[in-house]
Order: C-alpha cells, then structure tokens, then sequence
C-alpha cells in the first residue's frame, strides 16, 4: 500500500470511528499530501476541543478551508473507503516508515554535500533518531515477556486471575473473565441470557470494576429495573403497574437496591446497534477511564450491523463482527462477553443441549472465540421437570481452561443467578 492509500484509509478509520484519533502515535508531519495534513488538523482541534470527531465536526471545525480539500463529497467518500479499523495500526506503521525513510534520505543527501568526519557523527545519529521513530520499538520481545511470566511466577496472587462475578464455581472453572477474551454466551429465547448477562456485570461491579452494557434489545430503564430486581429479588412482573402490585416491602427492597447500585460503575447503551458505533462507544470508554478494570457486555450478536453487509452471506457478517470484537479484546485488554442466540435446530433433538452446530450463522464464532458457553434449563422444555430453577452453564470451548457444566439456581422471578450444586462432568 502507497502513502496516499495509507493516509486516507488512517482519516476514514478516525472518520468511521472518532476515538481512534486519540490512539495515533503520529502527527501532521507524518502526512506527505496537503489536503489530507489539513484534514488531521481539523481533527486534532476538535479533540482539543473534547468534541467527538466526525463528518460534520471536521466540516465545520474546516469551515472555509472545506472547498479546499474536496468538500464534504470527499470526507464522505474517505468514510466509505474504509469498511473497517481493524488495520488502522498498519496504516499508521506505513507512515511511520515511509517519513523514517524520508529522514534518513535527506540526512544522507546532507552528508553527501558535506562529507567530513564530524558530518559522519552527524549523520549516524540522525540515522538512529530516525530508526528510532517507529512504532514497532514499543512492540515487547520475547525475552521481555519471559521476564514478565517470571515475575508473575514469582508473586502470592489469588489463583484467579480474571475478573471475578460472584458466581464462585463458574469463576473457578474460567478463572474469572480474561482479558482480551472473548467471551461467547448462547441459549434459546427467554432461557435467561440476558439474566445471566446481568448478574455477570453486578457481580464484576461488587468487586469494584466497571460494566459496559451495550444493549441492542432493551432500553436503559428496562435493564436497571431488571438490575433492581436481582439485586433486591423483587418479581419483575410487577414493574408493570407498580402502583398496584408493589407492596411496602417490594418498595423498600427496591430502594435499598438502587442505594447499593448508585455505588457500582455500570454503564448501560441502548442506542448504538451497528459495530462501528459499539467499537467507537468501547474505545471512548477505555480512553476516558483507563485505569479502570472495564468489562463489556453486548446484547446480542445477531442485531449487530456490520461494517459491510453482504445480503446473500450471513454468515460472513457474523465471522466479521466476532474477528473484530476478538481483535478489540486483545487490543484494549478487556473481556468483553457477546450474547448469541441457537438455531432452532436444538428444539427437534431428543437432548435438548445445546452443540457448537447449534450456533446460529456460526461463521467465525468457534474460531474467534476464547471460551463459549451455553445455558440450559430442563423447565424451559418440560414444565413438569424435576430441575425447577436449575441451569447449567455448559463450558464447550475454553481456549485455556477446561470444558464442562456448572450448576447454577436460577430464580427466573427476579433474574438472579445463583451457586447449586458446583462443578459436574469437568473434561480436557
């Protein structure tokens, strides 16, 4: 890829996605063409400015200088040349490299003209100046990373090591929530993804890190009463018409739980449904916050847009969307748990758990994913079944872990998900 082609696919991502811009190692002087050095410096105002950076900032924040650089037509079609920023870094390292090129080029040409011993000194400290400028410097050698393990070796740390959800058996099992994991939850409609969703970002909060709810199903309000209502075990149901069905105790129980909840850091989207506008809503988060431990929650992968549609392949928007959360995770060192539905497959099998084959326009998702789990409940299916408010957490896939089922009490009235009866059929 040539400089110009790095350029504008690098103000596109920023474009596509404003708090890239805050990521950049690099600054105008990096940029070889003169429309698009006054495009960045828009974009560098406007973050000044703590204003999101897009289309319309960038146009206004231009003001008069627009005509000069093609107009809107041209930050439109900068936009629309990029489909996704999961190369933004190797755009970036392009430049870095071509101006580190271009530097040692004129320090040589300078050489050249004067040679003496003294302009040698000159030019191979002007050289390593310029070696020195590259981004893959900050990358960590293997003998770096050894010394690391070595030293965690080295430390009394709990045994788990991700992020803990008060769910003790399932915390063992995994370990916690990993960062840079992700995390596949799948069920059936109304099995309790989003309950179990729930008590996952409640019990991350409870030991004091942050829950990033990106909601595609339910408003704000809906979630927090849902929240409410496992946290104070008040029936559901009578949100309603709470006037009516709220006694004195689901008042009081209510109110004690919004005084606890006011405590947790939980944020909870209901308005960003395309994945550019949950990666740019996660970034801005990390940035603002970054010393918190941020946890992210989508609900659910299939109302998702992606970057690209491609209306006869499914199941190619679906691997995208899973590569680029993976990719996401791994960058920003967050778990972030993504929420699927099955095919209806699963109804006409005789055992009713769910398979990996079960995973609806699977695609990618086996492949992307650290650790996938299902939820099954027996009463879901038969509602004389013995198993009354029992579901298992299936583990199928745990890249670095075991695979197996963890027992839980699911009280479906309030949406709490509680410890049974541990750990059973432990495999691999």
């Amino acid at each position: 890829m040539d400089t110009y082609h790095a350029e504008t696919s690098i103000l596109g991502a920023i474009l596509l996605e404003g708090p890239l811009f805050k990521e950049l190692k690099i600054d105008e002087k990096y940029f070889n063409y003169e429309e698009h050095r006054k495009i960045f410096l828009a974009m560098k105002q406007a973050s000044n400015e703590e204003r999101m950076i897009d289309v319309v900032i960038v146009t206004m924040t231009l003001g008069d200088k627009i005509s000069g650089i093609g107009g809107v037509a041209y930050l439109t079609k900068l936009v629309e040349s990029v489909p996704s920023t999961a190369a933004f870094k190797h755009y970036e390292q392009i430049l870095i490299e071509a101006y580190q090129l271009h530097q040692a080029k004129n320090a040589v040409n300078q050489f050249l003209q004067d040679s003496s011993t003294k302009s040698l000194d000159r030019l191979l400290q002007d050289i390593t100046v310029c070696r020195d400028t590259s981004i893959s410097k900050e990358e960590k050698s293997a003998y770096d990373n050894l010394l690391e393990i070595s030293k965690e070796l080295m430390k009394a740390e709990p045994e788990t090591s991700g992020y803990l959800t008060s769910l003790s058996t399932f915390d063992q099992m995994t370990g916690g929530l990993q960062q840079g994991d992700l995390i596949i939850l799948a069920a059936r409609p109304s099995v309790g993804k989003t309950a179990f969703a729930l008590n996952l970002a409640a019990g991350h909060c409870k030991h004091g890190g942050t829950s990033l709810i990106f909601s595609l199903e339910m408003g704000t309000k809906q979630l927090l009463k849902r929240l409410i209502s496992a946290e104070g075990e008040i029936n559901a149901s009578k949100w309603r018409n709470i006037h009516h069905r709220f006694t004195t105790e689901d008042y009081e129980r209510a109110m004690r739980a919004i005084g606890e909840m006011t405590n947790w850091n939980v944020e909870i989207f209901d308005t960003k449904h395309s994945l550019a506008e949950i990666r740019a809503g996660i970034r801005k988060q990390i940035h603002e916050h970054p010393k918190e431990n941020q946890l992210v929650i989508i609900d659910y992968l299939q109302l998702i847009a992606p970057a690209v549609t491609r209306r006869d392949r499914r199941d190619l928007e679906i691997g995208e969307i899973t590569r680029e959360l993976k990719l996401l995770a791994l960058e920003l060192k967050i778990p972030i748990v993504l929420l699927s539905q099955l095919s209806r497959g699963v109804d006409a099998r005789q055992d009713k758990r769910p398979l990996m084959s079960d995973l609806r326009e699977s695609g990618n998702i086996e492949q992307d994913a650290d650790v996938i789990s299902f939820l099954y409940r027996g009463d879901y299916y038969d509602k004389r079944s013995m198993q009354k408010n029992e579901m298992e957490v299936i583990i199928a896939k745990q890249r670095n872990g075991p695979t197996g089922t963890v027992r839980m009490e699911f009280m479906k009235e309030y949406g709490v998900v509680r410890e049974s009866v541990g750990v059973c059929e432990v495999v691999g």
